[in-house]
């Protein structure tokens, strides 16, 4: 298994930093924030990342008061457009200070939560450090009070890897990554999503938390690069058909989707953008490094089958875009 090929050789010249219009999955806006009839209080942890930032960013316009939750309090992005808006409070937030993460919390009727890691690469170490934080973190929503629902950032890496991945039928929501598969390869990322994941699914449902997850593509955006930790396995993924991507306000939707449906359950795939076609992987090669001239080999390029499916969030996206289950 080659886990640090790419599906792909880069083209020949550089264009702008998208995927081909043929790949994006399009659904109707959300309702307006108006339809949004008890604004709340929530929690945004860690406030700092790309995710993270954009979310805070939306909930406030949302209408909701939004505690920021950050281990960077001084580097957290000017939000909303005002940095005096008084529904943004900042917090300095530790992953293993429990203190840090009940003060976050306080007051609060749901979470976002992501980890951001501080390391330069991910290892295996990284692994054990997500699986403390997401311990420290369920257990601080479990003692709060006023918590309803937590939204608990995964990724599709913590699916789509196993010994046989391949003579599996369609892969969705169902499917997990097997941690012993995962460390045999070296599949750090993956490994990491996959165990901090369910350690947090173990105590939410030992402490009855409400919790959803969302499991993402690759995030496509400015700070897309070969280096990403979710690009080891690339290859494997497109012959397996489930190299996928999603973009940032899509992935925002969703999560704004599952926390205010009453309905939505479980842990959801999310992503917009399938990687299964010489184009498409060519589009993806223009993004990750669109100065770099290489010649496509076609070869490198078959046609892939997808195998990963997004039904379920799909459903619940078109249902609150509707109306249906506001």
């Amino acid at each position: 298994m080659h886990t640090q090929n790419l599906p792909f050789k880069y083209p020949s010249k550089p264009t702008p930093h998208s995927l081909p219009s043929n790949l994006l999955l399009t659904f109707p806006s959300m309702a307006p924030a108006s339809a949004l009839r008890f604004p709340k209080t929530v929690c945004v942890m860690d406030a700092s990342g790309t995710l993270a930032a954009s979310l805070t960013d939306r909930l406030l316009q949302r209408g909701y008061t939004v505690h920021a939750a950050t281990v960077r309090p001084g580097e957290l992005k000017r939000l909303s457009g005002d940095e005096n808006n008084k529904r943004l409070k900042v917090f300095a937030w530790d992953p293993f200070d429990f203190e840090s993460i009940v003060d976050a919390l306080t007051g609060c009727s749901g979470l976002f939560y992501s980890f951001e890691h501080q390391r330069l690469s991910y290892d295996e170490l990284a692994a054990e450090e997500e699986v403390r934080a997401a311990h420290n973190v369920l257990e601080a929503c479990a003692r709060t009070e006023t918590m309803e629902r937590v939204v608990f950032s995964s990724s599709i890496t913590a699916v789509v890897w196993s010994e046989n991945r391949k003579s599996m039928a369609d892969i969705d929501e169902r499917r997990w990554s097997n941690p012993s598969f995962c460390r045999k390869f070296k599949l750090w990322h993956a490994l990491a999503k996959t165990v901090s994941e369910k350690a947090a699914w173990a105590l939410a449902m030992d402490r009855g938390v409400d919790m959803v997850s969302i499991n993402a593509g690759l995030l496509m955006g400015p700070d897309l690069s070969l280096s990403s930790p979710y690009l080891k396995g690339a290859a494997e993924m497109y012959e397996d058909g489930t190299l996928v991507a999603v973009d940032l306000k899509y992935l925002v939707d969703a999560h704004v989707c599952v926390f205010e449906s009453p309905s939505a359950y479980g842990r959801y795939l999310c992503f917009n953008h399938v990687i299964s076609s010489p184009e498409d992987a060519l589009g993806l090669a223009r993004v990750l490094s669109p100065d770099m001239p290489f010649t496509p080999s076609s070869e490198d390029l078959r046609l892939s089958k997808q195998r990963i499916q997004n039904r379920k969030l799909n459903k619940l996206m078109m249902e609150i875009s509707s109306g249906e289950v506001l």
